[in-house]
C-alpha cells in the first residue's frame, strides 16, 4: 500500500491480504461522509475486502489493567496530571450545551415503526457515544492507581427504577458495547438488561451484591471500603466485581427528562474509575430567526457532561463533543457499523 493510499484511508491493495495501516486520526464528518486527517497515529486493520474490521488488539503486558491497558507515550505533563491532581472530583470539568434533535425525532419514529418498541432518545445518546468512542477513543481512558489507561471495552452504567413510584426500588444497569456497533445492537442489549432488573426481587448480580454489603455494619464498612479503596488502586479487585461496579465503566448516564427537570450538573466518583458523566433533560422549544427574516421552530435535547479532565486534553474532548453533535445531523449512520474503528494510542 503506498503512502498516499494510507492518508486517504483507502482499501488493501491486494483482495488476499489483511493489511494493517496506520493512519492519523481519522475523523468522520457526519455531515459530508468523508474521512478527515488528524491527530496522532493508531492502528487500523482492514479484511480481504478492504473494510475495516477492527482495530489491532494488542497483549497484555506489565503495567496494564484488568480493564484496560497503560497509555505509555503521553507527554509528561498528561502523565504527571494524575499525580498533582490526585481525586477524580477535583479533576472534573462541566459543560452545558444543547443540540437540535429535528431530525433525530424523525429518525425515532422510523424506528419504532421498524418495531423498536420503546426506542428513544436513550438509545440514540448511547449509540452516539459508543459511535464517537469507535472514532474518537481518548475519551473512554480511565485513571487507575494514578495512571492513565485506555479502556478494553465501553461499559455504560444507567440507573433504573422498577416502577415509577417515590417508593419503588433503584438498582444499577450495565451494557457492555463494541466500539462497532449499531444502533439495532444497542437497542436490543439495552433492552435485555432492562426488562431483566425490572423484574421482581433480587433479579441482578448488582442487586444481591448491594444487599450483602447492606448487611455489614457501619463501623466495619469504613473499614471495608478503605480495604477496597487499596485494591482498586493496585488492581487487585477481582474483574467480576468491576464488571458488576457502578463506580467503574466507561459513561454513567441519566435522564432527567423522564422526570421532568433540566439536566443536572453530577459529580464523579472517586471510587472507581468512570470519567464521564452525562445527564439529559426534556424537549424544549426555541424560535430562531433566520437570514430572511422569518422565524424558525426547533426542537433541542440540553445536556451536561462532567468529565475527568486527566484523561485527555481540552483540545481532543471538544473535537469528540464537536463529532458527537455532528451525528445528530444525520443520525442514520448508526444504522451499520462505522467504516473505521480507531484504537488508542500506545
Amino acid at each position: 500500500m503506498s503512502q498516499s493510499d494510507q492518508g486517504s484511508g483507502a482499501h488493501c491493495s491486494s483482495a488476499q491480504e489483511i493489511c494493517r495501516i496506520f493512519v492519523q486520526g481519522l475523523y468522520y464528518s457526519a455531515e459530508s461522509d468523508k474521512i478527515i486527517i488528524q491527530g496522532e497515529k493508531q492502528s487500523v486493520i482492514y479484511n480481504e475486502k478492504g473494510d475495516c474490521i477492527m482495530s489491532e488488539k494488542r497483549r497484555r503486558r506489565f503495567g496494564d489493567r484488568k480493564e484496560g491497558r497503560k497509555i505509555r507515550s503521553l507527554d509528561p505533563i498528561n502523565t504527571m496530571s494524575a499525580y498533582i491532581m490526585k481525586d477524580r472530583v477535583g479533576s472534573t470539568n462541566y459543560i452545558r450545551d444543547s443540540v437540535e434533535i429535528s431530525k433525530v425525532e424523525k429518525y425515532i419514529i422510523k424506528k419504532r415503526k421498524e418495531g423498536l418498541k420503546g426506542f428513544g432518545m436513550l438509545h440514540i445518546l448511547i449509540a452516539t457515544y459508543v459511535r464517537t468512542v469507535s472514532q474518537m477513543p481518548g475519551i473512554n481512558r480511565f485513571i487507575g492507581g494514578q495512571k492513565i489507561y485506555a479502556r478494553n471495552n465501553i461499559e455504560i452504567c444507567l440507573a433504573i427504577k422498577k416502577e415509577m413510584t417515590l417508593d419503588a426500588m433503584e438498582t444499577i444497569i450495565k451494557i457492555e458495547c463494541d466500539p462497532s456497533d449499531t444502533v439495532y445492537e444497542i437497542y436490543e442489549k439495552l433492552k435485555k438488561e432492562i426488562e431483566t432488573n425490572r423484574a421482581e426481587g433480587d433479579i441482578s448480580s448488582f442487586d444481591s451484591t448491594a444487599r450483602f454489603l447492606n448487611y455489614i455494619p457501619g463501623l466495619l464498612m469504613k473499614f471495608v471500603m478503605v480495604i477496597l479503596r487499596i485494591m482498586d488502586y493496585l488492581d487487585l479487585l477481582p474483574r467480576f466485581l468491576t464488571k458488576l461496579s457502578p463506580f467503574h465503566g466507561s459513561l454513567f448516564i441519566t435522564s432527567m427528562g423522564s422526570l421532568g427537570i433540566p439536566p443536572i450538573f453530577h459529580h464523579l466518583y472517586d471510587f472507581g474509575n468512570v470519567p464521564l458523566f452525562m445527564a439529559y433533560g426534556t424537549k424544549r422549544r426555541a424560535y430562531e430567526l433566520q437570514k430572511d427574516g422569518t422565524v424558525a421552530e426547533r426542537r433541542y435535547i440540553d445536556y451536561t457532561v462532567s468529565s475527568d479532565e486527566r484523561i485527555c486534553d481540552g483540545f481532543y474532548f471538544a473535537s469528540a463533543m464537536k463529532f458527537f453533535k455532528d451525528i445528530f445531523k444525520k443520525p442514520e449512520i448508526l444504522d451499520n457499523p462505522p467504516e473505521v474503528v480507531i484504537e488508542d494510542i500506545d
